[in-house]
């Protein structure tokens, strides 16, 4: 019957049936290394816990031809041994059942000595108790060894058998093995908890700033509108609402930034939908039409920029496309414009860009913002007049 572990070629018989004259200890011995081998694969391969202390427990009883193992976790506040894993017992056995701790059994005293323990004659011996369920099982013999964790004694590994061989000392060096092997795996996955601890902590830490920091810009932007709004002089109440809806827009960057688990990138169309949202009820009569691709995401300094340059543009249209009148539809949309770049767009239904009008010579400072915004995201500003109205679109690269 071929066996199901055997890994070699086809046709290439294993030490165990190729030569008659090995002893069944020496092909226990050949089968113990190859036990040893296999549990240091499942380990260097990150299997789960769990499937790791099952195959431990399993592999033990195996390699010492046992007909019951299991895995003891130590539970320091009840000072007794819990049945994490283990094959041969009856049901409601693993993960329920608990044994002494202490040096009077078997296994307590390897967990606290870290000296491995023979019972060869559990009914003879006078040395520790027999846990009651080992008599329930009929165990004659156990062998137990220290399971050592992240900077103590994650457990003991034990091995039982009803049957009236021996345990020698090849068993337990075989037993020790096994166990070093499960425990430093067990060391591994303590110190990817602490790293998994450590980077919630700083998520959370984050978090916390960004949220704080957008409550502050917001006592800023609202100090801000409440000057604006005791001045006689128009523009600088207006130069004042202008700098709060600045605030405002990267106040509401660091609450996207909240929002999300996600703190060095943002989604850049849900963050200029919610901008707009903002503005739409700062500016009487306009209407701001959004469409926006979703996930398209932005480095956060980047994906401000971008909020920044619609926050300006929509505050000239609204200044300037209707002179003399009250602002009319602003459409703003952020779609891909291939795989490597980004479109952004904010158009207006107004009377036009004033005669000789040039990107670069111009002395508002919303347009000046905009271009050394757009320069900043490494984008390029194109104008597009469409009568009525005019279009602004920067197309920038996905990667900054």
């Amino acid at each position: 019957m071929t066996n199901p572990d055997d890994t070699r070629p086809q046709g290439e018989e294993s030490p165990e049936r190729g030569d008659p004259n090995l002893t069944r200890a020496s092909r226990q011995q050949i089968r113990q290394h190859e036990i040893l081998a296999e549990l240091s694969m499942s380990a260097l391969q990150g299997a789960g816990f769990e499937q790791l202390l099952a195959d431990t427990a399993r592999l033990s009883a195996e390699g010492l031809r046992t007909e019951f193992s299991k895995v003891l976790e130590y539970q320091p506040a009840e000072n007794r041994l819990l049945v994490r894993a283990g094959v041969g017992w009856e049901p409601g056995i693993v993960g329920v059942a608990t044994i002494d701790a202490d040096l009077g059994s078997p296994a307590g005293f390897a967990l606290q000595t870290g000296k491995p323990v023979i019972s060869n004659r559990l009914q003879d011996e006078q040395r520790f108790r027999t846990p009651d369920i080992l008599r329930r099982h009929g165990v004659h013999r156990a062998m137990n060894v220290i399971l050592q964790g992240e900077g103590r004694p994650y457990g003991v590994l034990e091995v039982d058998s009803a049957t009236d061989e021996r345990f020698v000392e090849h068993d337990v060096a075989f037993l020790q093995s096994a166990a070093n092997l499960l425990g430093m795996a067990l060391e591994r996955r303590q110190r990817e908890l602490n790293l998994e601890a450590a980077l919630e902590r700083h998520q959370f830490l984050i978090k916390e700033m960004n949220h704080r920091v957008k409550n502050s810009l917001g006592i800023v932007a609202g100090l801000l509108r409440l000057q604006a709004r005791g001045l006689e002089d128009a523009g600088f109440k207006a130069e004042l609402e202008e700098a709060a809806r600045r605030v405002g827009a990267v106040a509401r960057a660091h609450d996207q930034l909240f929002q999300t688990p996600e703190v060095e990138w943002l989604d850049v169309g849900r963050y200029i939908e919610a901008i707009c949202r903002d503005l739409d009820g700062s500016f009487a009569g306009c209407d701001i039409q959004v469409e926006a691709e979703p996930r398209i995401v932005f480095s956060t300094d980047r994906a401000i920029s971008a909020a920044l340059i619609v926050n300006e543009l929509i505050a000239n249209a609204v200044k300037h496309a209707h002179p003399g009148a009250e602002a009319g539809p602003v459409r703003v949309r952020v779609a891909s414009a291939d795989e490597n770049e980004i479109l952004i767009s904010v158009r207006d239904e107004g009377d036009g860009l004033p005669a000789g009008f040039q990107l670069g010579r111009t002395r508002g400072l919303g347009m000046r913002i905009v271009s050394a915004l757009v320069e900043q995201i490494k984008g390029v500003l194109t104008i597009l007049e469409h009568r009525p109205g005019v279009e602004f679109v920067v197309t920038a690269p996905r990667e900054g």
